[in-house]
């Protein structure tokens, strides 16, 4: 079914199931297995059950060898688009008829495709098609087998990923070629993955792991995206040590652990650790436990991090993710998978069902018991009233994990994952997973948002298929009193859509199938015309249970069941004891219920179902009476769908009715329709007499028929229905009868087969009599009626809509046919196959129809009309309208009757010899446009004249080849083609502006042209494949194969033979009809009027797609049209003319084909200066078309010679290779000189236009123009480089755009040795880069390494990052420090550079300087441009190399007259570009020239650096210093950064801007530098002896500049990969702990906070001014708060617990410094979300612990709680239980603090620990909690106060227990807010609370009265339920304190 629910069955199935085992089953123990095209059988034999003989498999093959045999000629011959391409379509459509490749040609194909897609140098929108053609090859798992059948190899597309997301070598930028689209290579990866070789993985990571380095974060980005999309996750062989999981996993972890605070990391790690899990869970030999294959600490782990991304909000906490971190991750962003596709909960899910086995039944921590604590923590916000960000993710995190268990657990029984016995689900996990997940879903189906609701309810689904003993119970306890109307409203529709989806599973489960006739009957009030929404739901519903339910009445004939009573009584007994022991109800049927009484009561339940019968139809009457009038009805309205709906529900509802039944439901109907007239039910009324007639046709239509004929006749002769003209578009009420019983009559007679010709000539007659009496709207319907017939008499259908096959029907119905469905394998399908008599009938109609049509517009287009046209009355337009309409309704109705092959022939040419079919398409047309008679051919694209061969398959054609019906129909569609052609010409001439009349005429041309062989124009294929999915959709379940009810699978065939029909339907030869036709749609789509224009475009458009050829007939027309409405500035008709050339399916061909694309370049230019805005943007919109058609084609493709050849046919094809080959050299050839030819026409147009006119030139010449064999013409080169000081600001952007272009492309082609092949390969050969060898053998290498850089001289740079950031690779890539060998240019890039050289004159530079000093025209583009900077690097390379006529002196003359004297920041901004366009130029060039320039800018730097920086201009400075120290070896700006590092504080200055530019431009080269920055000491040691600094600005630029030197100072060179992997996995399953803080550092910190705290006693308290403490606590806050955002935030974990809490505490308690407050209280939440490693947060919590019990300032007790809280919820998987009960210790005895705001913040906080623990503990601690302070309240008696005055201690002490201890009783109730019915202590509790405490006065009995209006406030929903759970005394003693009476 996956082609037909689209998506999401293909996404998911994709991320399911695991593939076999590579190794098990190999071609040797069974020898057939490696011939079957497929591993497992298809479930539907589709071509079985079709009516017709089918071809056999022999032909099939032997069109498949063809298929190929083309597909290797086009390939070989380099004719990817459109050869290839086409070909790749005939096997798409191929495979789309369920036809099977043998494995070994599938195998081939899959490389194949998998080379194309890839394949360097091909056309990327070519490559788009082969792509998604490789994923449809590789679809299912089961087509091929990993390993065993297939393997590919990762590199290929590795290279191209590389390409777009790691840094590029070279630096060169390309911007000569457009590059693959990344997301379909993401895609592409996730289809190949599967079939990497696992034994590849240590090459994947030897390749990646080298690029790691979170000095530069983006690299640790793209390493783990990369290692997500690349890394097979297959079970590799036992043999290899290497590539077995747990080898790799702790560096998983450990690389995981080194970007903290990231979401990217967490999403991509559990994406690959759940694949990981699910390839694993099928491999014998991968160790597998409890926690699956992965250690306890690795699954704890990975729950926090689940526990993360749930992204729960706890209590005050920020996110546990940090913005800043995800910031950094740059390129690494495209390598994420679609979130939408891919949602993270699907990965969550996934892991924790693939790592599920019995073996965590009995362990704890296991992944069963882990899920549990998961649920129950988060359990409250499932809740509907606790809706946020967080819903929808949780309900699709339950919503996956039972669709991945009913997956799992399916797809094991079936044997299809093949799991090792012990690791299988069984019924003991199974029960324990839904009873995990059952609370949270019956909290989810009511939830306030739609998705949510969704997901809960597929959920309920699942659960209910896996244990329908503990859903259904609980279900139906919530459903009973819901639907009976006793709660809310929202209530009832959960309900009613949860009955939907429990359906199946009710009528299936043993007892609960006696609820369902009640529940049908309790269901029918939900229609009411009122609430269409529940109308909606209620028909669901009970079309669910008609799909599952034959709806006989089983009592009939036996004696043992009286009528319904014994039903009745029984449930109402049921429904009772549901009421009575609410919501812990046990109904365990199978134990309880005898069978013997349980088929009894079953068969009583159907008694009644006549009174539902009667009661259901009276329901909808009423509903349909009662529906608003239709003539308002907007598409998608409410009324729409249920009119909709209706015929959905009726149709299984009729098939299920028993014999006695149906004639009850047919009487009632067919009163109604006869008594009634409800004009805006027509449709719903029609759709269900449909339903009744398909169900049984005779009975029905001998019913109908005469009945409705005869009421058509009454009203037309006596009522004079129809008789006169109508205007506008209602039917008149005179008429509406008539149109009631003719639209019951046209929708009685279609689909119901040959039971019409019982009828045949009364039909005839009413037809024709209808047709010669009705005038207006209700002709339409006429016509519809007659097509309708059509339709009826000439299609094949399936006729067949029981829910049983015909032999069960033929021994009745019994109690065992509830709810089954007979397999796909077995089915007997009733299909409708057109009679000869059927047929004989359908021409005679059609013929007699047509005809009278034909003669009456005949009669109307002449001179002699009688109707007249004399522009007053609509008469004649009205009746031309009425007969096209009836032409196109009779001729999609016989559609099926017209041979695709034969009609594409004219009366006189019959077949001709196969030799002069090339140039058939070129009919004569063409040469008028094309001077050269040859040329044609070469330069135009054979795809649309060449007819290729398609290979139709039977799809049961009702005419042989000659039978004289075929040429009385074929004769008849000639002659209305001939008559439209007429009519067109008549109305162009005479009413060209009768709208109504073109539009009816279009839509007649549209069916002429498309509904041949199948009706294209109602687009049936579509329509019914939706409606099948939609209604599959219920019965689809994972892991099963179409189990389906019957009626749906009768549907599959039935759409099947549609496709069949829809692929024969194939492009046919042009007639010369149909080219006249064509040509009249051409010249109406540029009519004056715009609907005219509208109608004949999308007629031509469906036109174009039928016939071949069609398109450049069209062409030549369009473009004159163009060209002449360009001319006389005709609007209307330029727009009609652009819309259908650039707007439609035109534009291909157009860009293809060259003998139109420069006419349609030169019109398009031309069109852009007409002044029209509409027409301005419909030239925008298409600018990027046009400028395309200019891109080179492929001149070269590199493929693997051994691939394609393996798909060589067997007979020889290499002549007809080299022909091919030839023809499309030659026609590139040409394209080429064409397009060099319009290149230079358009230069010279672009230098003396108009700026608008010469930007649109501009764009397509610059990609017409350049190529890499010649680069550029001369007259091109001129143009682009005086265009870029050209006076228009815009014109300028393109020009020095194009001259970036051109000077890369120079330089490229230097690199690339001049050799295309070279570039396509990616080979460049940079004259300095060299590959230093790394020794990494020796111990002090990696210290060597560093020391180099803190000194200026180097032999070579390293410009690269990660060189031995993570781990040494053999060698890293450096560039030489004193290159001598230059780049080599060869005599043609030579030429290109002298020439520019030229123009680059002193004069150029100038006025290009004073643009770049030009104030911009919005603030926005105020700022550093990088685009000036390198186009200046290239031009001071030529003047570098003295190419240019201006000399090194020029420039500094103008920089020093573009500088003048500083003043302005628009002087710095062009300055600073300048001088880094300058510098960067110098970087390959040698020393001496190097110096010169260093010599000349460093100075300038310096003294703006110095002096010159303000608020406005520093940004460009610091982008500047941007640009010269990114991705670059430090030392070779070494001036720059030695005088910034040798910067020192001034304490004295008081300029503080001055000072605080300094260190953020000092902190920028450190970030740039990164850990390759080695002078920090001395700066370290002078900010950290300054900390106090007084001046804000400076202390911030301080803090920040601290983090960054701490944060790059981290690096771990590894020696190798070997050596980082033994490193991890020595130190633990979760590798070794990142960040460990180093003694220098620790120390470092002690004695910055020991000076913090000694300056705190300095300070009086109280003190207004900024003292030392208040100054240097905020320099270090600001460094905290930057390292605690990063991912190094772990590296200050063991200072949190002594040195940093309650230091942190203090500063918050600086009330004169509200700044210093909040930033301390900022860093302080930060702390419970750094993730702690396991077991090391044992201190952080007795410190917690300790501050909250002993602190002397309540300030600091209550600011721990915030805390507390974070870090139980965020630990809860890592956290050991003594800390558990330490946290729950230390915040009850805080509720007895003295401070108020204390105990009520104790309160808030137990609750929420309460609420989210573990079940276990839960309880426990609920015990304990509940005995302590119910004690403390009686023990501790309210003591009577002796008269006024202030209160003794004693009393104090006494108010302040009672209070701790009713608020920890309040904490119990609160911790349960959502809990319905409330657990069994709480009533008891609240009665206790009501009764002792509620009277005290004061705070204490307020606390009380809000804990209990709070607890009811939450309950109102549910109170029905939980005031079960009171005793009567219970709730006497709350009335008075809970409900108050209004006059109390």
């Amino acid at each position: 079914m996956s082609s037909l629910n689209g998506a999401s069955t293909n996404d998911i199935s994709r991320a399911t199931s695991p593939g076999t085992d590579w190794r098990q089953a190999d071609s040797s123990t069974d020898p057939d297995a490696r011939d079957l095209p497929r591993i497992r059988p298809r479930t539907f034999p589709y071509l079985r059950y079709l009516p017709y003989a089918v071809e056999g498999e022999a032909e099939r093959q032997g069109n498949l060898t063809e298929i190929l045999k083309h597909l290797y000629v086009a390939v070989e011959a380099g004719d990817f688009s459109p050869g290839a391409v086409h070909w790749t379509r005939e096997l798409r459509s191929w495979l789309g008829l369920k036809f099977d490749p043998p494995r070994a040609t599938r195998v081939r194909l899959v490389k194949l495709y998998y080379e194309l897609a890839l394949a360097p140098g091909i056309d990327p929108a070519a490559a788009e098609r082969f792509a998604s053609m490789f994923m449809i090859l590789t679809k299912k798992k089961h087509y091929l087998r990993p390993g065993k059948d297939l393997l590919l190899d990762w590199r290929p597309l590795y290279k191209e990923l590389k390409f777009l997301v790691l840094p590029q070598e070279s630096g060169m930028v390309h911007t000569t070629n457009v590059k693959r689209n990344i997301r379909t290579l993401t895609k592409l990866a996730a289809f190949a993955q599967l079939y990497f070789d696992p034994r590849e993985i240590p090459a994947i990571f030897q390749e990646l792991l080298p690029y790691y380095s979170t000095s530069f974060a983006e690299c640790a980005f793209v390493v783990v995206g990369l290692i997500n999309l690349l890394m097979p996750t297959a079970p590799a062989p036992t043999d290899e040590p290497k590539v077995q999981p747990q080898y790799y996993l702790p560096t998983f972890f450990h690389l995981w652990a080194l970007m903290n605070r990231s979401k990217a990391f967490d999403v991509h790690f559990l994406d690959l650790l759940s694949r990981l899990a699910r390839d694993a869970l099928t491999a014998k030999h991968i160790p597998f436990s409890a926690t699956g294959i992965f250690t306890e600490d690795q699954s704890a782990l990975i729950f926090t991090a689940v526990l993360r991304l749930l992204e729960i909000p706890v209590g005050q906490a920020t996110s546990p993710y940090s913005t800043t971190v995800d910031v950094s991750a740059g390129l690494a962003l495209l390598l994420d998978r679609d979130q939408r596709k891919h949602p993270v909960a699907h990965h969550i899910a996934r892991w924790i069902i693939m790592s599920l086995s019995p073996a965590s039944l009995d362990q704890s921590p296991s992944i069963m018991s882990s899920l549990e604590g998961l649920i129950q923590a988060v359990e409250t916000f499932f809740h509907p009233s606790n809706s946020g960000t967080w819903t929808k993710t949780l309900s699709q995190l339950v919503y996956y994990l039972s669709d991945f268990f009913v997956m799992r657990w399916n797809r094991e029984h079936s044997g299809e994952m093949e799991v090792p016995e012990e690791r299988r689900l069984n019924d003991a996990v199974k029960r324990r997973f839904v009873l995990c997940l059952r609370d949270v879903v019956f909290m989810g189906i009511y939830a306030k948002s739609g998705t949510a609701m969704n997901f809960s309810l597929s959920t309920l689904q699942s659960l209910a298929f896996l244990e329908p003993e503990l859903i259904l119970p609980g279900a139906l306890q919530r459903i009973y009193p819901s639907i009976q109307g006793l709660v809310e409203v929202h209530r009832t529709t959960s309900s009613l859509r949860s009955l939907q989806v429990l359906a199946r599973s009710m009528v299936r489960t043993y007892g609960f199938r006696c609820h369902v006739t009640t529940m049908l009957g309790l269901a029918l009030p939900g229609i009411d015309a009122n609430d269409l929404d529940k109308t909606l739901h209620t028909l669901s519903f009970i079309q669910a249970v008609c799909y599952n339910v034959p709806l006989y009445d089983l009592t009939q004939g036996r004696d043992d069941v009286q009528g319904s009573l014994a039903a009745v009584q029984w449930v109402t007994g049921e429904v009772e004891r549901m009421e009575r022991e609410g919501a812990n109800v046990q109904l365990d049927y199978r134990t309880t219920l005898d069978a013997a009484d349980e088929a009894m009561i079953l068969r009583s339940s159907t008694a009644s179902l006549g009174e539902f019968l009667l009661s259901l139809l009276g329901r909808v009457f009423t509903l349909l009476e009662n529906l608003p009038d239709a003539s308002r009805v907007r598409s998608g309205s409410p009324e729409e769908n249920v009119v909709n709906t209706l015929p959905a529900t009726f149709t299984p509802l009729f098939a299920a009715l028993s014999p006695e039944l149906f004639d009850l439901a047919l009487g009632k109907i067919a009163d109604f329709v006869a008594e009634h007239v409800i004009h805006q039910a027509r449709d719903a009324m029609a759709f269900i007499c449909n339903a009744l007639c398909k169900i049984n046709p005779r009975k029905a239509l001998k019913r109908f028929v005469p009945l409705l004929v005869q009421a058509i006749r009454t009203e037309i002769d006596e009522n004079g229905a129809a008789s006169s003209r109508t205007t506008g578009a209602d039917v008149l009420p005179r008429d509406r009868a008539l149109v009631w019983n003719i639209s019951m009559l046209s929708m009685c007679v279609v689909h119901v087969g040959d039971a019409v010709l019982d009828h045949q000539q009364t039909l005839f007659d009413i037809a024709t009599y209808m047709q010669q009496r009705c005038k207006g709207i209700p002709t339409v319907h006429v016509s519809n009626f007659i097509h309708h017939l059509l339709l009826n008499l000439t299609v094949t259908y399936t006729a067949d809509y029981s829910l049983y096959e015909p032999d069960v029907l033929a021994r009745g119905v019994q109690i065992e046919d509830w709810g089954r469905s007979p397999k796909p394998t077995e089915l007997h399908i009733r299909w409708h196959v057109p009679q000869r008599a059927e047929i004989d009938f359908a021409v005679h109609l059609f013929q007699s129809q047509a005809e009278r049509a034909v003669a009456q517009l005949h009669s109307l287009t002449s001179p002699t009309s009688s109707v007249k046209r004399d522009g007053t009355g609509k008469d004649w337009s009205d009746d031309v309208v009425r007969n096209l309409v009836l032409l196109r309704l009779i001729l999609s109705g016989v559609s099926v009757l017209f041979d695709p092959t034969s009609t594409s022939l004219d009366e006189a040419e019959k077949p001709t010899a196969k030799g002069d079919v090339e140039m058939s398409g070129l009919n004569g047309h063409v040469d008028q446009t094309t001077p050269d008679q040859d040329g044609g051919a070469v330069l135009s694209d054979m795809d649309d004249e060449e007819v290729k061969p398609t290979f139709p398959y039977s799809a049961g054609y009702p005419l042989n080849a000659g039978d004289p019906l075929q040429a009385t129909v074929q004769h008849l569609r000639v002659k209305i083609g001939e008559l439209l052609h007429h009519v067109h010409d008549f109305l162009t001439e005479k009413q060209e502006d009768d709208v109504s009349c073109f539009t009816a005429l279009y839509t007649v041309y549209r069916s002429w042209f498309v509904d041949v062989g199948i009706e294209r124009s109602a687009q049936v294929l579509d329509r019914v494949t939706r409606l099948l999915a939609a209604d599959i959709h219920p019965y689809a379940v994972s892991g099963l194969r179409k189990e389906y009810p019957r009626p749906l699978l009768l549907r599959r065939a039935n759409v099947y033979h549609l496709q069949r029909l829809r692929h024969n339907a194939a492009p046919r030869k042009k007639s010369d009809l149909d080219e006249k036709l064509l040509l009249d749609l051409v010249e109406s789509s540029v009519s004056w009027y715009t609907e005219i224009r509208r109608n004949a475009q999308s007629a031509g458009e469906s036109a174009i797609k039928v016939v071949i050829g069609a398109r450049p007939l069209v062409i030549p027309p369009l473009l004159r049209a163009l060209q002449e409405a360009i001319a006389s500035n005709d609007f209307p008709r330029i727009k009609g003319a652009m819309f259908s050339l650039l707007f439609g399916s035109l534009v291909k061909t157009l860009g293809r084909d060259w003998r139109f694309t420069p006419s349609l370049i030169r019109s398009f230019i031309d069109a852009s200066t007409v002044d029209k805005p509409s027409i301005q943007k419909l030239a925008t919109g298409a600018t990027y078309q046009v400028m395309d058609f200019g891109r080179p084609q492929e001149t070269l493709v590199l493929l693997d010679e051994e691939i394609v050849q393996a798909l060589a046919p067997a007979e020889p094809v290499a002549e007809r290779i080299a022909k091919k080959r030839e023809q499309v050299l030659k026609k590139r050839r040409n394209v080429e000189a064409k397009k060099a030819e319009l290149a230079s026409e358009l230069v010279d147009l672009a230098r003396a236009s108009h700026w608008k006119k010469a930007s649109r030139t501009a764009a397509m010449v610059i990609n017409l123009g350049m190529r890499f064999d010649t680069i550029a013409s001369d007259k091109m080169i001129d143009l682009i480089t005086h265009g870029t000081i050209d006076s228009h600001p815009g014109l300028r952007g393109l020009y020095s755009g194009a001259l970036v272009a051109l000077f890369s492309l120079v330089e490229l082609r230097a690199y690339c040795k001049h050799s295309y092949e070279n570039y396509l390969l990616d080979k460049q050969d940079l004259p300095t880069k060299v590959q230093v060898p790394t020794q990494r053998d020796d111990p002090t290498w990696t210290q060597q390494y560093m020391e180099a850089f803190s000194r200026p001289d180097a032999e070579y740079y390293v410009d690269h990052d990660y060189p031995g950031w993570l781990l040494w690779d053999k060698a890293m890539p450096a560039y030489t420090a004193n290159p001598t060998n230059v780049v080599r240019y060869d005599e043609l890039e030579q030429r290109v550079r002298r020439q520019m050289g030229t123009l680059l004159t002193k004069e150029w530079f100038a006025t290009f300087f004073a643009y770049l000093k030009q104030e911009p025209r919005d603030s926005s583009a105020d700022r550093f441009r990088m685009a000036s900077v390198m186009m200046l690097v290239f031009a001071f390379g030529l003047v570098l190399a003295e190419i240019t006529s201006a000399t090194l002196d020029d420039i500094k003359d103008e920089v020093g007259r573009i500088y003048d004297d500083g003043s302005d920041k628009h002087q710095h901004r062009a300055t600073a570009e300048i001088l880094g366009a300058l510098v960067t130029a110098v970087i390959d060039e040698p020393v001496a020239i190097r110096n010169t320039v260093w010599e000349y800018a460093f100075p300038i730097v310096r003294g703006v650096f110095e002096d010159g920086l303000t608020p406005e201009n520093s940004t460009y400075w610091t982008t500047f210093l941007h640009l010269v120290l990114s991705g670059k070896d430090p030392r070779r700006s070494w001036p720059i950064i030695d005088w910034l590092a040798n910067f020192r504080l001034d304490m004295s200055s008081n300029a503080a801007f001055k000072e605080s530019s300094k260190i953020q431009l000092l902190q920028q080269c450190i970030v740039d530098a990164g850990w390759h920055f080695q002078l920090e000491k001395p700066i370290l040691d002078d900010f950290l002896t300054h900390l106090d600094h007084p001046y804000k600005g400076v202390r911030e630029a301080m803090g920040q500049t601290l983090g960054t030197i701490y944060r790059t100072r981290y690096h771990e060179s590894y020696r190798d990969l070997d050596a980082l992997f033994a490193a991890q996995n020595q130190a633990s399953s979760i590798g070794r702990r990142p960040y460990e803080a180093s003694a220098e550092f620790t120390a470092t910190i002690h004695e910055v906070f020991a000076r913090l705290a000694r300056w705190r006693q300095e300070r009086t308290p109280g003190q207004q001014t900024p003292s030392s403490y208040t100054s240097g606590s905020k320099t270090v806050l600001l460094w905290l708060d930057a390292t605690l955002m990063s991912h190094e935030c772990t590296q200050l974990l063991t200072f949190f617990p002594d040195v940093f809490m309650e230091e942190l505490l203090h500063m918050m308690d600086v009330k004169e410094d509200p700044e210093l407050q909040s930033l301390a209280y900022h860093v302080f939440r930060h702390l419970p979300n750094v993730p702690h490693p396991a077991g090391e947060d044992q201190a952080f919590i007795a410190a917690l612990v300790r501050i909250g019990k002993t602190s002397p300032l309540w300030h600091q007790r209550l600011r721990v709680l915030i805390n507390m809280q974070v870090v139980y919820f965020r630990r809860l998987f890592l956290i050991s239980r003594a800390e558990q009960e330490a946290l729950f210790e230390c915040v009850s005895s805080m509720l007895k603090d003295s401070q108020l705001e204390v105990r009520l913040g104790a309160s808030t906080t137990l609750s929420g620990l309460i609420r989210c623990s573990p079940v276990e503990l839960r309880t426990a601690v609920v015990y304990e909690l509940r005995k302590q302070f119910s004690k403390m309240l009686r023990d501790t008696p309210m003591p009577r106060r002796a008269g006024g005055g202030t209160p003794t201690p004693e009393h104090t002490n006494i108010v302040h227990t009672r209070h701790a201890a009713v608020l920890g009783l309040g904490a119990l109730v609160q911790a349960f807010p959502y809990m319905s019915p409330p657990p069994i202590w709480l009533p008891e509790i609240l009665a206790t609370l009501a009764v002792k405490a509620a009277g005290d006065p004061g705070i204490v009995g307020k606390s009380v009265k809000t804990i209990l209006s709070d607890f009811k406030k939450t309950r109102q929903d549910t109170w029905h339920v939980d005031v079960k759970v009171f005793t009567p005394e219970q709730l006497e003693d709350l009335e008075g304190v809970l409900w108050k009476s209004y006059f109390a």
